[in-house]
């Protein structure tokens, strides 16, 4: 009988490579010392490209744990197109909108910089790991991929042809984000698409201005309620998947 896996790992190597893999030592220390897991205990191991494996740990020391890898447990599945583009907010919440964004199933973050933008400083290692985490926690198979954070207007000018802009505008005079997004694509073969949210404060004029001039921007409406912008982020992200998404 199988072993209940009781840890999942993201991981950078290959799976299952040669079927021996020794952690680093953030991620051994994690294992041995925060989950006091043991030589025997069974790991789930993906990298976003190999699909989920089985693994047992075989080796515990003080600074490197080692684990066998053993069976394919899951293959590789892919996450919808979801781009989210976020102003940087407070460290706290931006940790949280970097692992409900996971969660809910974003396939890139970008940190973007508004002229209202109070955080002047994103450390994306730091967004990644949170991301991980959450993938590791939400069984999903893959990290959300991120950028260095970039000034709206660079966005803009260098923005895919091809992706569409889904501007959750606080001014209340966009649309039914729901029947926005099913007016503009179909669910059964959605285009590329990207959720772009202000900072606490909202887009200036101008902003709105050049966001709206956007040959692809679809504007919608969050609803009647101010919405924090990690509040906005996530029932953004919720619209459209409930629209255009797996769910």
């Amino acid at each position: 009988m199988a072993k209940k896996i009781q840890h999942r790992l993201f991981i950078e190597n290959s799976l299952p490579g040669s079927g021996i893999i020794a952690l680093g030592q953030e991620q051994s220390h994690y294992l041995a010392n925060v989950m006091r897991a043991n030589v025997g205990t069974a790991v789930a191991l993906f990298n976003g490209k190999d699909g989920e494996w089985a693994a047992e740990i075989i080796d515990v020391k003080k600074r490197e744990v080692t684990l066998k890898v053993n069976d394919k447990a899951r293959e590789q599945t892919a996450e919808p197109d979801l781009w989210l583009a976020f102003a940087p907010i407070k460290k706290a919440r931006l940790d949280f909108m970097a692992q409900k964004a996971t969660e809910l199933g974003v396939s890139h973050l970008i940190p973007v910089y508004t002229r209202r933008t109070i955080v002047d400083r994103v450390k994306t290692d730091r967004l990644r790991a949170n991301a991980a985490e959450a993938a590791e926690q939400c069984e999903r198979l893959n990290v959300p991929t991120s950028d260095e954070p970039i000034k709206l207007e660079k966005l803009l000018a260098n923005w895919p042809e091809d992706r569409m802009i889904m501007f959750c505008d606080e001014d209340l005079s966009g649309g039914s984000a729901h029947t926005a997004l099913a007016q503009t694509d179909s669910k059964e073969n959605p285009k590329p698409w990207a959720i772009l949210i202000g900072p606490e404060g909202g887009f200036d004029d101008d902003e709105r201005r050049m966001i709206r001039a956007h040959q692809n921007t679809v504007v919608v409406s969050l609803g009647p309620r101010v919405l924090r912008a990690d509040t906005a982020a996530m029932a953004a992200i919720s619209l459209w998947q409930s629209a255009l998404g797996d769910w």
